[in-house]
Formats: C-alpha cells, structure tokens, sequence
C-alpha cells in the first residue's frame, strides 16, 4: 500500500523550486519552513517508553503553525470543548456572504484591510436587518475562508447565527415565527453590500487600503469599480437551520479550523505534478480530481496565508467576546432552557501507551533538533 501523500511532503521537494521560480513572501516562506519540518527530525522530538509494558516510541515535534494540516486537530478540539456549553436551544442557521469576483484583486493587495472590512460587513448586515425586520440583537460566529475548491482565490465568510435574539431593550427572547426561516436575503445582501463598500471607501480615505497595480491610485477609480461591482450579483446564501446542537459543533469542527487543503484530499504526488479531489458546486457536488504542477500546486496553496496575526474566527453581536458568558446566560434564562449544562469534562490520557493500552509513555530521551534544509532560511 503506497505512503499517504502529504503537504509536507511536497513542500520538502519543490519548495525551493518554487521560491527560485516564484515571488514569495516573508510569511509565506515561514507557512513553507513550517509546514515541511512538521513531525519531522528537523524540530527535534523525544523518546517516550511505557511504563508498563516497556514499549518505546519516538515522537517528532509539531509545527502548531494553523496553516498546517497536521496540527489543526489538537486546536480544533481544545477550542470545540468552549465552545460545547455556548449552544443554546434554538435552531441554527449558516450563512455565507462571497464579495463579486471584480473585486477579489482589491481584496488581494490590501489582506488585512479586507479581510477585516468583509468580515465586519457580514456581521453587521446580519445584526443590523435582524434589528430591523425582527427587532432583536442577534449574535453570530464569523469564519473567513479565502480559498475556493481548486485553491483560487475566493474570499468569503461563514457564519452561524442562532435563530432569533435578545429584544432590544433585554427582556425578552425574540423567536423565530417559523423555525425553517431567519432573514430576508436579498435584504442581507444589498446591507451587505452597502457596508462593504464604505469600508473600502473610507479605508481607502484613510489612507489604509492598497490598490493593485491596474486600478488607478485615486478615489473615482475605486467608485468606478464599486459601481461596477454592484451591478452583479452579491451572493448571500442562507441555509436552512441545523437539525440539533450536535449537529452544529460538528459544523464548527468542520469549518472553523480549516485550512485550504487537507491531506486527505490530495491523491497523488509523482515528483512533477499533485493530484487532488475538489467538489464541482455548480455540477451539484459532482467528486472530481484535478492534477497541476507541483509548483502552481504550492502557489495556490500560499495564496490563502492569511496576515501575521490576523484572527479568522471573531464574534459578534450578544456573541461578542465582552459580555459573551453573561450574554449566553441571560439568553437561556430567557429562552427558559432546560438543557443542562455539563460537568466539566474528564481529562483523557494522551499519553497512553500504543501498544498495551494500559501503561503512560513517559519522555526518556530528548531529540535535538537536526539541521533543516538550506532552503528553509528565509532571506
């Protein structure tokens, strides 16, 4: 049975090749170093033994850099295991807010302007026609995501909205008159659409917003482009609500700590070309593969490093990181839930030995790390 096809793998081969070739950044040679040295010698590690059976085992260190797709798991659930006693008794819905492909170049020149300015706009269309048609303060989790199946560039927001909010004035629980509906989306989108293009506009007023090298550096070009953009279609999808809190922690697992591609989806790696399965969304979800040289493969991946310190999950309305826990509480006293909260969970072993099942590995020996390849240096 052939070795799975890693990332790593193919950025310990072609990433100098790419870099030779290519323009990269500062923080995309960093993503590359990390990526290549994940769970390798090149970080060092340590020689665990159980102490039981005596079983020894050497385990090579993780990169914990959230690009990688060998260490979003152990985040993944730490933050999942927060995020378990938040759900309230109400349906959920997912929307998802996509700007018009005109305007992804813009996007692309100015990330962190943005990519903040979307996720804002998005998030504020919600709270803002939910205040109005159901005269409540909504919360949501917004999630941006950059990349699209084929690993273009398509930056777009998720978001999970509990169905209903908090009145206006805090005494009671707005619900939803039908369970299977929560806004108006063309209301969504035209609110959507008005806030992000003020955003550009006073970033840009601001002095703050680059514009990318075919777009005059002035005020009347960007509303030229603006006006342009709002002539097409700004698409804002809402899907019907989730079947249950199970239901919605599995969505977050599925969204909120993912990168551009996993390495389960890439099926084959020859040393020239990658092959990788994507999804068709406009031929119904049709499976299909696609197969690129190595080099544009990493290209596109690189495309979808999003800014140093840039936060990709943010929170907002009663949802808001200020009053979150006493938002929620107040929430399920007004909604009068009866799910109980759990207890705290039990700590589970992860140092259990592998062989026994029985015995804890305990570190014996430490690795040092070895020397990387020279590529790594990010001069």
């Amino acid at each position: 049975m052939p070795a799975e096809v890693t990332l790593g793998a193919i950025v310990r081969a072609k990433g100098a090749e790419l870099m030779a070739t290519r323009p990269t950044t500062a923080p995309q040679r960093k993503v590359m170093r990390a990526i290549a040295g994940c769970r390798t010698a090149s970080l060092g590690g340590h020689r665990d033994q159980c102490d039981r059976c005596g079983f020894e085992h050497t385990f090579w260190n993780s990169c914990r850099n959230r690009h990688c797709p060998l260490c979003g798991a152990e985040a993944r659930e730490r933050w999942l295991e927060r995020r378990r006693d938040e759900i309230l008794d109400v349906p959920y819905f997912h929307a998802v807010f996509t700007i018009p492909e005109i305007l992804r170049p813009v996007a692309f020149a100015s990330q962190q302007i943005v990519y903040a300015i979307l996720m804002r706009a998005a998030a504020q269309a919600l709270l803002d026609v939910g205040a109005t048609r159901l005269r409540a303060r909504l919360g949501l989790l917004a999630v941006l995501h950059t990349w699209g199946q084929t690993l273009v560039f398509h930056p777009h927001v998720h978001c999970v909205v509990p169905g209903g909010g908090i009145s206006l004035d805090g005494s009671r629980w707005v619900g939803l008159r039908k369970t299977s509906f929560l806004l108006w989306v063309k209301a969504l989108s035209r609110r959507f659409r008005t806030l992000f293009c003020n955003g550009l506009r006073g970033a840009f007023t601001a002095g703050t917003l680059a514009l990318p090298p075919a777009i005059a550096r002035d005020l009347t070009a960007l509303d030229l482009l603006l006006a342009r953009a709002s002539r097409t279609d700004w698409h804002v999808h809402l899907k019907p609500p989730f079947g249950g809190p199970s239901q919605v922690l599995a969505y977050l697992a599925s969204y909120t700590h993912r990168i551009a591609i996993s390495n389960r989806r890439i099926l084959g790696f020859d040393g020239r070309r990658v092959t990788f399965a994507w999804r068709d969304y406009a031929a119904d979800n049709a499976h299909k593969t696609m197969t690129l040289e190595a080099t544009e493969f990493l290209r596109r991946f690189l495309l979808h490093v999003v800014p140093r310190r840039f936060t990709r999950i943010r929170y907002y309305g009663f949802l808001g990181n200020r009053q979150r826990a006493a938002n929620i509480a107040r929430a399920r006293r007004l909604i009068g839930s009866r799910r109980p909260l759990r207890a705290r969970p039990t700590v589970l072993n992860t140092r259990l030995c592998p062989q026994c099942r029985k015995g804890t590995m305990h570190a014996i020996a430490r690795i040092v790390p070895q020397l990387p390849p020279i590529w790594f240096d990010s001069s």
